[in-house]
């Protein structure tokens, strides 16, 4: 029991550190609500998903070439930037009475799929730390753990986006709309911020080919 604790922990830490996805949903949550929130982050989780599919084939050499590198850091640097725009924009039509502004579902559950498929950071945790993880519990247990653990990591991230969800659109409640405002438009620069600097880090690679 401790163990699989420790691997929902694992899943926490993955989760809830300040990233593109906390701030995408933070945004979410202040602009459109809990369900335009957290559909975000399970977008994001779905992302997730594929990341242990490709660690379990073995294709991390693959993901691990140059050129692949530079195009995810290019790709999620676009994604990431337009995201950070838009919300920008949003936040000039904040108000008190804010589930009249919705964003679709299905585009926040698109937006948090993007935003985690394309960021190299992520990508980086899944077939590195994780991949290792998964390799030395395959090795000293066996495929039931290894899902069970598996399962536990997601119990973590899922637990956290819901967090997020709750706390973000509970936000729109107390908060008067300067401060919905002014939050929103952190939340979008912070994510402009990590766009130029994936942008960045594409450059790097591109240079080092």
């Amino acid at each position: 029991m401790n163990l699989f604790l420790s691997y929902i922990l694992l899943g926490l830490s993955l989760a809830a550190p300040i990233g593109p996805i906390n701030a995408a949903q933070m945004d979410r949550g202040i602009r459109g609500g809990f369900w335009n929130s957290w559909l975000l982050g399970l977008g994001s989780l779905m992302a997730d998903l594929i990341f242990i599919v490709i660690v379990y084939f073995g294709t991390i050499h693959f993901l691990e070439l140059s050129f692949m590198k530079a195009f995810l850091w290019l790709f999620g640097s676009f994604v990431l930037i337009y995201t950070g725009w838009d919300g920008l924009k949003g936040a000039k039509q904040i108000t008190t009475d804010m589930y009249k502004q919705k964003e679709s579902l299905a585009k926040s559950f698109g937006t948090g799929f993007l935003l985690s498929l394309l960021n190299p950071l992520t990508i980086m945790f899944w077939l590195g730390i994780y991949g290792s993880v998964l390799a030395e519990t395959a090795k000293t247990f066996g495929m039931k753990e290894l899902l069970t653990y598996t399962l536990a990591i997601l119990i973590g991230i899922v637990s956290w986006d819901f967090f997020m969800a709750v706390m973000s659109s509970s936000f729109q409640r107390f908060l008067k709309s300067r401060v919905l405002t002014l939050i929103s438009v952190i939340s979008g620069i912070s994510l402009i911020g990590f766009g130029l600097f994936f942008g960045w880090q594409a450059i790097a690679e591109l240079l080092a080919l």
